[in-house]
C-alpha cells in the first residue's frame, strides 16, 4: 500500500559498538564505555548487559565484576564517536529522501508516496551498507508515524533472527501486536512520571494506553502526550525536524583533580571560552550574554561547600575568543572565593543570533581584525590539531585532560594513532 513512511535509524550500542570496529577480537565480549573522568557506564554491549551492569553503574563499584567477568572497559573516546557517527549519518543522507538527525546515534527519515516493500527492501540495502563501510551495525525501524518507527525500531533490534534488524509496522494487526508487546514506559515521549501515572491506574503497555479516550488524556497530562498517543493509533502528529543552530552553548568540565588557584581556574576558564568561541563560529552564531559557574565537589561534604555563577551582557555581540575570555575571566574574578576546592567549572552562551545580520553598535564595537584572525586560527586547527593556536591566557605547555585511563586510539581522527597494517 502507498502511503508515507517514516524511518529511524538506531546504531546498536553505539559506542561500544565504535570501540569493536577497530577491535573485532571484542565481538561476543563484554564492554562497557565509562562517562568523563572514567565516572559512570554510559555504554554496554549486549554480553555486558547480560552479567546485570546497569545503565549509569558507577565504575569504582563495579570494579570486582569487571575483573570477575573479563569486561573490556573504555574512557569514552568523543572524537571516534563523532567521527563514525558522521559517517554513518552520511550514508543516511544519501539514502532516504529527507532526513532528521535526531542523536549521535538516531536519525528519523521519510519516504512520501512509497510502497512499504519498497521503503523495506532501501532499508536493507542501507543497513547492509553501512555494517560494510563502517562497520556499526544499526536496526531499522519503519512505520506510518515517528512514534511507531521507534516501536518498530526497538522490535527490529530485539528479535534480530526474525527480523534482520529491519522491521516494519505497515498493517493493523502488526501495530497492534507492537503496542501489546511494548510496555508504557518504554513508549518514546511518555517518562518515568507519567508512567507511575499510567500504571496506576492498570495501563501497562502501549496498546491499552492508545485506547483511553482524548479528552482523558488530554485533562490528565499535556497536549504533547496527546500527541503520543495519536501517533501510536498510526495518526502522524510529529514531523521531521530540520537543524537549527542551538540556542545556548555551552563548555563545562569536572576536573581530576580540585583546584583552588585562581590562575589554574582562570587558565580553565578562558581555554572554556575559547572552546566556546569554536561552537560559536562552526554554527555562523554570535552571542550576547556570558555566563561563567564555579562550583564545589558536592559529593564531599566534608569540605567547604560553594557554587556561584555571574551573567554578563556583552557591549556587542561577537563570537571572537579574545573578547569572550576577557569578559569571562571578569566574571570569574566576581565570583571567585579564595579556600574553595573547586571540582568544576564552566562558560555557557546565551542569546545567540545568526552572524549574517551583524548589527552595528554606534558607540561600541569590535576590532575589525578580529574577524580576519579568528578564521585564520580555525583554519590552522583544522589543519594541525585543536591546540595548536592559543590565546596567551591559556597554558601553551598544558593540555588539561580528563581522567581517561581507559582511552582507546583515535583511528580515524588523528594521523598518528592510525591503523598500523604489518605485511
Amino acid at each position: 500500500m502507498i502511503n508515507n513512511y517514516y524511518i529511524l535509524v538506531d546504531c546498536n550500542n553505539f559506542y561500544a559498538s565504535c570501540e569493536r570496529v577497530f577491535r573485532p577480537d571484542l565481538n561476543g565480549k563484554p564492554v562497557v564505555v565509562l562517562s568523563n573522568n572514567d565516572g559512570c557506564v554510559i555504554a554496554r554491549s549486549n554480553e555486558a548487559k547480560a552479567l546485570g551492569i546497569p545503565m549509569g553503574a558507577p565504575a569504582f563499584k563495579y570494579q570486582e565484576i569487571f575483573s570477575r567477568h573479563k569486561v573490556h572497559v573504555f574512557s569514552a573516546n568523543f572524537a571516534l564517536y563523532g567521527d563514525l557517527s558522521n559517517r554513518v549519518m552520511s550514508l543516511i543522507v544519501r539514502h532516504v529522501p529527507e532526513v532528521e538527525i535526531y542523536s549521535i546515534d538516531e536519525a528519523f527519515g521519510l519516504f512520501a508516496g512509497f510502497e512499504a516493500k519498497t521503503v523495506e527492501q532501501e532499508m536493507i540495502k542501507l543497513r547492509n551498507k553501512i555494517h560494510k563501510w563502517t562497520g556499526i551495525p544499526v536496526s531499522i525501524g519503519i512505520a506510518t508515524t515517528k512514534t511507531l518507527a521507534k516501536v518498530a525500531a526497538r522490535i527490529a533490534k530485539k528479535f534480530p533472527e526474525k527480523t534482520n534488524f529491519v522491521y516494519t509496522i505497515e498493517t493493523e494487526e502488526k501495530r497492534i501486536k507492537a503496542l501489546k508487546w511494548l510496555n508504557v514506559e518504554d513508549v518514546w515521549g511518555i517518562g518515568r512520571r507519567i508512567s507511575k501515572h499510567l500504571q496506576n491506574a492498570n495501563i501497562n503497555n502501549a496498546y491499552q494506553f492508545s485506547l483511553e479516550p482524548d479528552s482523558k488524556i488530554k485533562k490528565r497530562f499535556s497536549v504533547t502526550v496527546l500527541r503520543t498517543k495519536k501517533e501510536l493509533e498510526g495518526i502522524p502528529m510529529l514531523t521531521l525536524d530540520h537543524y537549527e543552530p542551538k540556542k545556548s552553548i555551552a563548555t563545562t568540565r569536572t576536573f581530576d583533580h580540585s583546584a583552588d588557584d585562581f590562575n589554574v581556574l582562570r587558565e580553565r576558564i578562558v581555554t572554556f571560552a575559547v572552546t566556546c568561541s569554536e561552537k560559536l563560529r562552526s554554527q555562523h552564531s554570535l552571542c550576547r550574554v556570558l555566563t561563567v559557574f564555579v562550583r564545589s565537589n558536592q559529593h564531599k561534604q566534608n569540605e567547604k561547600q560553594y557554587y556561584n555563577s555571574y551573567s554578563i551582557r556583552l557591549p556587542y555581540a561577537t563570537n571572537s575568543a579574545i573578547i569572550l575570555a576577557q569578559f569571562a575571566v571578569k566574571a570569574l574574578k566576581i565570583i571567585y572565593k579564595q579556600g574553595i576546592l573547586y571540582k568544576k567549572a564552566g562558560v555557557i552562551l546565551h542569546e545567540l543570533s545568526s552572524d549574517k545580520g551583524l548589527q552595528l553598535n554606534i558607540f561600541e564595537k569590535e576590532h575589525p581584525k578580529h574577524l580576519q584572525l579568528m578564521r585564520a586560527v580555525d583554519k590552522i586547527n583544522r589543519k594541525l590539531g585543536q591546540t595548536k593556536v592559543k590565546l596567551a591566557a591559556q597554558d601553551p605547555q598544558r593540555t588539561w585532560k580528563m581522567r581517561q585511563e581507559h582511552l582507546s586510539q583515535r583511528y580515524t581522527t588523528n594521523l598518528n594513532e592510525t591503523i598500523i597494517i604489518k605485511a
